[in-house]
């Protein structure tokens, strides 16, 4: 069956994507009025509206190219100039390090959709690759450089909001959008039906403390982020490694992983010797070592018999 599209349904991504562009704009107004919270409210809103557009759009048969440019551009302004302003704004009489720094962040931001641009256009890369990101992606690149302003709405002022560790960590944050670390995609991520109610009350969970503490639970979400950085690596060169998980699910992944010799936690002994008594009596070559052999005794009947003395056992 053939799906038509009417125009109304393929102008409500694009919709979309423009709604998320006037609140990543949004943040900047906020922030020249010093409601921070609203501004750090307003770039939350576009990084939601920018996860639905695309699956709007797949889902509805509406994508196009036009779709995609107008996606990348709105990143680029909600995830990347707004930002850069917001932090500029608020670090008030910063000085000209300041706007540098902010500088670096919006044109990392720029160069990191850049490049995802062209990456979906690689037919060459290799089937796992569709499951990361190369960098951290556009939203959380967004949200990650907000984080010290989040920690001074909650905490008050300290080390977090000294000007120097603010530009500090906006260097850093735009420095992990043009990396080549791999990030993990929640876009491929499949639950299985078993784990469906436990998920549902987890967001349930998260609901109540986003409600409740909105900026502990915006800072420990950032902070869990990071934290995934690391297993996202591992798990890239893991697939790396085994050619043969690329295309196999969860579940046979899991029984590859268990049946790799790694998981025995066996090692090579550390001395080439046997430990015990009989150590001095049986000891393996060294590196580089000559073996002697045996003696013949006196009288040609074959090799010397050792002592009690000589292979260190004692005499009952």
């Amino acid at each position: 069956m053939v799906r038509v599209t009417t125009p109304g349904v393929r102008l409500l991504p694009n919709a979309i994507t423009v709604l998320a562009l006037c609140a990543g704009l949004s943040a900047v107004q906020f922030a020249l009025t010093k409601n921070y919270a609203m501004a750090i409210a307003s770039i939350g809103i576009a990084a939601v509206l920018d996860s639905l557009d695309g699956r709007i759009a797949r889902l509805l048969d509406a994508t196009s190219k036009m779709g995609a440019e107008l996606d990348s551009l709105s990143d680029g302004i909600s995830f990347g100039v707004a930002p850069a302003l917001v932090i500029y704004v608020w670090q008030t009489g910063a000085d000209r390090i300041g706007w540098v720094a902010s500088l670096i962040f919006a044109v990392c931001m720029i160069l990191r959709l850049a490049r995802f641009n062209t990456l979906l256009d690689d037919t060459e890369q290799p089937a796992y690759a569709g499951e990361f990101f190369v960098g951290v992606p556009a939203p959380a690149g967004g949200l990650l450089a907000m984080l010290p302003l989040v920690a001074w709405l909650q905490w008050g002022d300290g080390w977090w909001s000294s000007q120097w560790v603010v530009w500090a960590w906006t260097v850093a944050i735009a420095a992990l959008l043009i990396s080549r670390i791999p990030t993990l995609s929640l876009k491929t991520v499949k639950a299985p039906a078993k784990a469906i109610a436990p998920l549902l009350l987890g967001v349930a969970l998260l609901a109540a403390a986003i409600i409740q503490f909105p900026l502990v639970a915006l800072i420990a979400a950032m902070i869990l982020y990071l934290a995934h950085i690391p297993y996202s690596v591992y798990r890239h060169r893991w697939l790396a490694a085994h050619p043969e998980a690329w295309t196999v699910p969860p579940r046979e992944r899991r029984a590859i992983r268990r049946a790799s010799p790694r998981r025995l936690g066996l090692r090579r002994p550390l001395r080439r010797r046997v430990a015990g008594a009989a150590m001095r009596a049986v000891r393996l070559p060294r590196t580089g070592e000559t073996v002697r052999t045996p003696r013949a005794s006196e009288n040609g009947q074959g090799p010397r018999r050792r002592s009690w003395r000589q292979i260190g056992l004692r005499r009952k």
